[in-house]
C-alpha cells in the first residue's frame, strides 16, 4: 500500500468517483449488532440484512464486515437460511460500531488505464460519528482497514486541521463531474462537518479529492435524519443529467418546505457538461413514527446494484407509486422493494447500509 503525495490529488492524476450504476466488484455491508439502534426489532434485522445480501449475490459479490468468529458464524447461519448464494460472500474481520457502511468505509475513485482496466484508489476520510454519536472509533478504523486492504493506493484527505470529514451519504455523484450535496451537513447546519471551510474551499475539496467539477447546493436534510442533512435520503442522480428529488405532498408536514426549495434548486441548476438537469419527483411515505421520534423514511435511500436497483418499502400507500417511478427510471434493471419499516428504526435503511466497490474490469 502507498499514499498518493498531497501535492498530486486523484483528480490531477486522472481520478474521478464513479456513478452508483457502473459497474461494482462488490458491495460492502456490516453485521448489524449496535444494542440500541433497532429498539424492540433488534433481532429482526439481521434478516433484513439476509435479504439485501441475497439479491446483491444475484449480481456481484458480497463483503461482509464481522468482528469476530463467532459473529461469522451467527452471519453465515442466518444467510444460509435466506438463501444467500455463500460462494459470492466474503466475510472480512474488523470490529465496528455500527453498520452504516455508508458512511465510514472509503469512498473509491477510478482512473482508466492500459487496456481499458480501472485502477481504483480509496479515498479514505474521516469519519466523526456525524458530529454526533461518541461511538465511532471502530467504524472510522474499520473504513481505514477496508482501504489498505483491498486498494492498492490509499489518500487521506487533510488539511491544516487535520483529516477531513465526508460520509457516502452526504453526496451524490454523477460520475461525469457533478455532485450533489446540502449546505446543512457541509457548511452551515450546527454539525457541519466542514465549518471551518468557505463554500470555494470545499468545493475544491472535491475537485482534489473526488474529481468533482460542479457542486449543486442544495439547502437541508429531511425530518429525523440524525446525520444533520444526508442528501442520499432526498435527492439522487439516475442518470448523466437526471436527478429525482423527493417531493411531500402535505403542506402541513415538515418535510414539505425544505424539499420543495431542493426542487427548485435542481430544476435551476445545471451540471458539470452544462446540461440543465431532468428532474423527477418521487412521493414520501406517510410519516413513520416510533416512541413519539420522527424517522427518516424515504424512496431516495435505494441502492444501484449490478444489474438491480434494491428499493425501501414502508407497508404505505406510495410503496407502488415509488416502484413504478423508479422501474421506468431503470428499464434495464430490475427493481426490487425491501421491507424497511424495522430498518429505518435505526435511522437509515438500504442506500445507508451499503456502498459499493468499484470493478477494476
Amino acid at each position: 500500500m502507498s499514499s498518493i503525495r498531497p501535492s498530486a490529488t486523484p483528480q490531477a492524476l486522472g481520478y474521478r468517483m464513479p456513478a452508483e450504476w457502473e459497474p461494482h466488484e462488490a458491495t460492502w455491508l456490516a453485521w448489524p449488532h449496535h444494542r440500541t439502534d433497532w429498539p424492540g426489532k433488534r433481532g429482526v434485522i439481521p434478516w433484513v440484512f439476509a435479504e439485501i445480501a441475497r439479491h446483491l449475490c444475484q449480481g456481484e459479490r458480497v463483503r461482509l464486515l464481522v468482528e469476530s468468529r463467532a459473529e461469522r458464524q451467527k452471519a453465515e447461519r442466518t444467510f444460509e437460511r435466506a438463501h444467500v448464494d455463500m460462494e459470492k460472500v466474503d466475510f472480512v474481520l474488523a470490529a465496528t460500531n455500527r453498520s452504516w457502511t455508508r458512511d465510514y468505509l472509503p469512498l473509491f475513485v477510478i482512473k482508466k488505464g492500459a487496456g481499458g482496466k480501472s485502477d481504483v484508489v480509496a479515498v479514505k476520510w474521516r469519519f466523526n460519528g456525524w458530529a454526533r454519536y461518541r461511538d465511532h472509533e471502530l467504524d472510522n478504523l474499520a473504513g481505514v482497514k477496508v482501504a489498505r486492504r483491498f486498494s492498492k493506493r490509499v489518500v487521506r484527505p487533510k488539511d491544516s486541521s487535520g483529516f477531513l470529514v465526508l460520509e457516502g451519504g452526504s453526496v451524490d455523484v454523477d460520475g461525469e463531474g457533478t455532485l450533489l450535496t446540502t449546505e446543512e451537513c457541509l457548511l452551515t447546519g450546527a454539525r457541519a462537518r466542514a465549518k471551518h471551510l468557505s463554500r470555494e474551499a470545499m468545493e475544491q475539496v472535491l475537485a482534489d479529492y473526488l474529481g468533482i467539477e460542479q457542486v449543486i447546493w442544495l439547502g437541508s436534510g429531511i425530518a429525523g435524519d440524525d446525520t444533520s442533512g444526508h442528501v442520499d435520503d432526498f435527492a439522487r442522480f439516475v442518470a448523466p443529467g437526471r436527478v429525482v428529488i423527493s417531493i411531500e405532498s402535505r403542506r402541513s408536514d415538515r418535510n414539505w418546505g425544505p424539499l420543495r426549495a431542493a426542487h427548485q434548486a435542481l430544476c435551476a441548476a445545471r451540471d458539470a457538461k452544462g446540461r440543465q438537469l431532468d428532474v423527477v419527483t418521487l412521493p414520501m411515505p406517510a410519516p413513520l413514527v416510533y416512541d413519539g421520534q420522527r424517522l427518516p423514511a424515504s424512496y431516495a435511500n435505494f441502492y444501484i446494484a449490478n444489474g438491480r436497483v434494491l428499493v425501501p418499502t414502508f407497508n404505505d400507500v406510495n410503496d407502488r407509486v415509488a416502484l413504478r417511478v423508479i422501474e421506468q427510471l431503470f428499464p434495464n434493471r430490475q427493481v426490487v422493494g425491501i421491507h424497511a419499516a424495522d430498518l429505518v428504526l435505526g435511522l437509515g435503511t438500504l442506500h445507508c447500509s451499503t456502498m459499493q466497490h468499484p470493478a477494476s474490469y
